[in-house]
């Protein structure tokens, strides 16, 4: 089993930061996509950010110049640096890691998804 545990939601004002923070735990191979979505009320879900394993990193339009997404191959965690943000990204963010897994069959690729954390900006 893998786990991805998210951390580091919470209100803020608009203008203001936070950072999450998602940490993979399990019989992990190799973590190769690592990634944030979010889901706001009534909303579907969108990417915000995601970051490969060699560091390539793809943001979504209406984050750009703001967040920062980045990774610690040696601690299996994955950040969102999030700056000035605004009342439109409330949400609820989510982790994703694709990875392979230590298995009696041998390496399985496989992905998983965080518990995900509260985001709330107020205005």
């Amino acid at each position: 089993q893998v786990q991805l545990v998210e951390s580091g939601g919470g209100l803020v004002q608009a203008g203001g930061s936070l950072r999450l923070s998602c940490a993979a735990s399990g019989n992990i191979i190799f973590i190769n996509g690592m990634g944030w979505y979010r889901q706001a009320p009534g909303e579907r879900g969108e990417l915000v950010a995601s970051i490969s394993s060699g560091g390539n990193t793809h943001y979504a339009d209406f984050v750009k110049g703001r967040f920062t997404i980045s990774r610690d191959n040696a601690k299996n965690t994955v950040y969102l640096q999030m700056n000035n943000l605004k009342p439109e990204d409330t949400a609820v963010y989510y982790c994703n890691a694709d990875y392979l897994i230590s298995t009696s069959l041998g390496p399985q690729p496989n992905d998983a998804w965080g518990q995900g954390t509260q985001v709330t900006v107020s205005s």
